[in-house]
């Protein structure tokens, strides 16, 4: 009997496979590129089962369920691009799991929800995850929602971002948004593991489980640490959201890459902040801190790499 792991191949994927793997678990890993699935977790190619499937297509969904007892729904788009939208992929494509797995008869959901997700949002990617967990709320097997804030490791997307826009920036770097928003930085490791304990504890069933690291960071606090472990300088300057949205939205509509999009610009005035951990409150995990050698990965980000990523929309490993 498999446990079904969707997105599989991106950042919260491939780490929530290998802990499954560590743990002896079968895994089902469902990816939309097979072959690039395998080269991204080849040291656990042989472990591993891998298939097609696309969460917006619901007729592809059905074939993968057999034999699976448990569902983790990890499949989520922060930023739209390609034709993808977060209508279709963060909600629709949740409500096609829960019915596929419905279906099957499948008595287990693990949703990857979003810290600040509410279907009242008004907040296009807030507001659809909000409306995904809502409906995993009324609809899925044996349920349960981690709710994350931004998280760190070392194929992250924000993080990198910002030190790839460091290393193409040379000598001034914008405080954006004058470096005020809140964010309580959660390692990738610490969710992956509340995401496999999950799986076995029936105590988490019904409840939406908020996961933040150990501080509360301002977005100025992280650049200054991102540009300390880079080591290197920048004069920083304070840059109004209104002052970097004409330039974001041309960024997001000519670069394959763009790290940001004028939706993830509005979404700095929301504190992504956990309310009430559940690593420290309910796993009894230590979170791991935004620091130090947690975050020495940044440094691979070399003006190459940066160039790559933005302007060829290359991934991170």
């Amino acid at each position: 009997m498999k446990i079904l792991v969707t997105g599989a191949s991106g950042f919260i994927g491939n780490n929530t496979v290998r802990r499954l793997v560590e743990l002896g678990k079968p895994v089902r890993a469902m990816v939309r590129n097979v072959d690039k699935a395998k080269k991204r977790l080849a040291d656990v190619v042989d472990k591993v089962e891998f298939v097609q499937g696309e969460v917006t297509s619901r007729e592809s969904l059905t074939p993968l369920m057999s034999d699976v007892t448990t569902v983790i729904h990890l499949v989520a788009i922060a930023l739209e691009k390609s034709g993808q939208n977060y209508e279709a992929v963060n909600y629709q494509g949740t409500v096609n799991m829960v019915d596929a797995a419905n279906e099957a008869g499948i008595n287990r959901f693990i949703n990857l929800s979003q810290n600040g997700a509410d279907s009242t949002s008004p907040h296009r990617f807030l507001k659809s995850k909000g409306r995904a967990q809502d409906y995993v709320a009324q609809h899925a097997p044996n349920w349960t929602a981690l709710r994350p804030s931004a998280i760190f490791g070392p194929q992250d997307d924000f993080f990198n971002s910002i030190a790839r826009l460091v290393r193409l920036t040379p000598v001034i770097y914008p405080l954006i948004g004058g470096g005020t928003a809140t964010f309580q930085p959660v390692s990738v490791d610490d969710v992956t593991e509340a995401i496999v304990r999950s799986i076995g504890d029936d105590t988490t069933i019904g409840r939406e489980l908020g996961l933040g690291g150990p501080e509360i960071l301002t977005l100025g606090e992280i650049e200054r640490r991102i540009l300390k472990t880079l080591d290197t300088r920048r004069l920083l300057f304070p840059a109004p959201v209104w002052l970097l949205r004409m330039p974001v939205f041309f960024m997001e509509r000519v670069i394959p890459g763009s790290p940001v999009s004028t939706s993830l610009l509005d979404l700095l005035a929301v504190p992504n902040v956990v309310k009430d951990n559940a690593l420290t409150n309910f796993f009894n995990v230590k979170p791991i801190p935004f620091d130090g050698e947690h975050i020495s990965y940044l440094k691979h980000n070399s003006v190459d790499v940066a160039l790559k990523a933005i302007f060829k929309g290359e991934s991170v490993n």
